[in-house]
């Protein structure tokens, strides 16, 4: 039991973008023998531990159109989510279930990419499709898929979205909406450009250094972060990968990072101590999304195979897969690290699984209409909430859960 709570408190000093796939690894033995880096978000109450979870209810809510990915703040007071078609971020307030905010970008024209088509099509640059959060729940990190880079938004203090820093500095107007009131607040924030077609965000635990998977460059960015110095973050490095790269997942315990490749059949190594390719880690097709557990093992969905995977990240070696519904896409585990759930796009359902230390065992299959996509978790002592988000009903469905203890 307090071996239990001793490895969940570490979660939480190095937790970071759960959605972006980086959960971080810190063990006794790296507090003894090297300085850990330490998360720039203040922990929250650990959740008693618990063994099974069984379905209660499912609520559902209206957002926008498009809706792309979904991400906690660390207290899970508040979700955030990142309307791609609605060219929008909302705020939910996790009590309430009601809008508190809405962060509307103004749209300007520019390229897109219809992924049906494989062609250019004619878009708007302002479409947000992944977040971060950083520097204690502060910056709000968003990629906008047709701007070819990201905007960090602080999202309580509005003064430092109006930053000074050289007249060259592309910026993007926000205005804030509040449901309900005619109250408008309204900023410019600043456009780092990282890549072509910028996907999944990703940070290390100390919020020192920001990583950005650019779908069409085929590249990953490496962003140095200084919270006090507007922009807030530059580019320091263009790591190149071999395809199309989606998920990152960051070991701050071994100081690596793994990059998905989409568009082949790997998994990029990266050394983050020079932020260069260090060896590729041969997987199946069509990794999407990659998180990491404590205990060093990488949790991989497998898009086109209707597959998600458990692998050992020292060796490589796959341990144990399991057959999802089609074209799993987002997963996200439990705060305990033993549920992984994961939004299955074409066949409009949620899977969840129990991660056994062989296998993975189903807990359930939830319909999910609307094309679901994005995923994140909300944990107290008694329930676990799902909430997800389906792109072509601009919905989020909250999969409510209640905790054993046996």
């Amino acid at each position: 039991m307090h071996t239990l709570l001793f490895l969940s408190s570490l979660f939480l000093l190095g937790s970071s973008c759960q959605n972006a796939g980086s959960t971080k690894s810190v063990t006794e033995d790296t507090l003894a023998h090297q300085q850990p880096k330490t998360d720039t978000i203040k922990p929250v109450p650990v959740p008693k531990p618990y063994s099974t979870i069984e379905f209660v209810k499912k609520e559902v809510l209206n957002a926008a159109g498009g809706t792309k990915s979904v991400i906690f703040n660390q207290s899970g007071s508040k979700l955030y989510a990142m309307n791609l078609e609605g060219m929008s971020v909302y705020e939910f307030d996790q009590a309430s279930r009601k809008i508190s905010r809405e962060f509307k970008f103004t749209p300007t024209r520019g390229m897109g990419w219809d992924y049906n088509k494989s062609r250019p099509i004619s878009s708007f640059q302002e479409k947000p499709v992944e977040a971060c959060f950083s520097h204690g729940d502060e910056i709000l990190w968003v990629s906008l898929h047709n701007a070819e880079g990201i905007v960090p938004i602080w999202v309580n203090d509005y003064s430092k979205n109006n930053g000074t820093g050289n007249a060259e500095q592309k910026t993007k107007p926000v205005k804030v909406l509040y449901p309900g009131s005619a109250k408008i607040d309204s900023f410019r924030v600043p456009l780092i450009e990282t890549g072509k077609t910028p996907k999944v965000i990703a940070r290390t635990a100390d919020s020192k250094f920001l990583l950005v998977s650019n779908w069409h460059s085929r590249t990953t960015s490496v962003l140095e972060l200084n919270k006090d110095q507007y922009p807030y973050g530059k580019v320091i490095s263009d790591i190149p990968v071999s395809a199309i790269p989606r998920g990152i997942a960051v070991d701050d315990k071994n100081n690596k990072s793994y990059i998905a490749i989409m568009g082949g059949s790997s998994l990029n190594v990266v050394d983050n101590n020079t932020w260069k390719s260090e060896s590729i880690m041969n997987v199946w097709s069509s990794p999407r999304h990659v998180v990491m557990d404590t205990s060093g093992h990488l949790f991989v969905s497998y898009n086109s195979l209707g597959t998600i995977a458990c692998i050992d990240a020292a060796s490589g070696k796959q341990l144990f897969t399991a057959q999802t519904h089609a074209q799993p896409r987002t997963i996200v585990l439990s705060k305990n690290f033993q549920f992984i759930f994961v939004t299955c796009y074409s066949s409009d359902y949620v899977d969840v699984y129990k991660i056994n230390a062989d296998n993975f065992e189903k807990v359930a299959s939830l319909p999910c209409g609307g094309h679901p996509v994005g995923v994140d978790i909300y944990e107290n002592d008694e329930k676990l909430e799902a909430w997800v988000c389906s792109y072509a009903s601009g919905s989020i469905s909250i999969y409510n859960f209640r905790k054993s203890f046996k």
